[in-house]
């Protein structure tokens, strides 16, 4: 059973770096075609971390897509690790992303793959999809709001030294991005579908971000990881029982 989820986590790796060749490969014939149009960075050393961490990242995503294959979180390790140093590179902005990768991410993804390789849930049932309750829901929403806005006010007066009201829509933007992902890794752990929503949360947030800083590569990184983070969350949808689907089951035709 665990070679067919290694397998699985091997195939995934080789489908994102098919996929990430074609995308790079179109980004060189649209520099090619737009001379004045700079999409790849060669020559920045965050930009050229980002790129297996991107890769690896898909791979990761593709294989959680499968709520029972836990391989997926080894490579997400690997994605924090190079994401991290990425963030490192891009001092001192990033320092603050930084640390999240490296202390929240890395433990969250430990922790999945603790809890998804025991494959038990309590009384020794199946470990299945489920959508939060809704006090837990109510809780998650709060958590977004409150991270998002702390870490608002943290660029602002630790990082930025700048009005509260200057680049509003950017830090908004960003700090909805670290606590949808936040949030997105740590319902990972207890295998809630919530969690891909707020997955595709995160890659609105950046494709919003990386509009208004006019970074073309990102816009469409994080509109692919749109497409990955939504079919994910189509997979996991489909794969939460009835039973299981708590504040969700209004929205589904009985």
């Amino acid at each position: 059973m665990q070679s067919i989820l290694w397998r699985a986590l091997g195939r995934n790796t080789i489908i994102s770096i098919i996929l990430f060749g074609a995308l790079l490969g179109l980004l060189w014939l649209a520099e090619m075609i737009f001379p004045s149009v700079a999409l790849l960075k060669w020559n920045d050393p965050a930009w050229v971390v980002g790129i297996p961490a991107s890769i690896i990242g898909v791979a990761y995503i593709l294989t959680v897509r499968d709520p029972q294959n836990y391989t997926g979180f080894f490579a997400g390790i690997i994605m924090s690790i190079l994401l991290g140093i990425q963030f490192l590179l891009q001092e001192p902005k990033g320092i603050d992303s930084a640390f999240l990768f490296f202390f929240v991410f890395i433990p969250f993804q430990l922790m999945s793959i603790y809890k998804w390789s025991r494959n038990k849930g309590e009384g020794g049932a199946s470990f299945e999809p489920k959508f939060l309750d809704t006090p837990r829901l109510m809780l998650s929403i709060a958590l977004l709001v409150f991270i998002t806005l702390g870490d608002y006010i943290l660029v602002t007066y630790a990082f930025q030294r700048n009005g509260l009201l200057d680049n509003m829509l950017i830090k908004l933007l960003s700090g909805l991005l670290i606590s949808s992902s936040f949030l997105a890794n740590y319902w990972l752990i207890y295998r809630k579908t919530d969690s891909w929503i707020y997955w595709i949360i995160y890659s609105l947030a950046g494709i919003g971000l990386f509009i208004i800083i006019r970074n073309p590569f990102s816009i469409v990184l994080f509109t692919f990881f749109l497409v990955i983070n939504g079919m994910a969350c189509v997979a996991w949808v489909k794969a939460t029982k009835p039973e299981n689907r708590y504040w969700a089951a209004p929205f589904f035709k009985k």
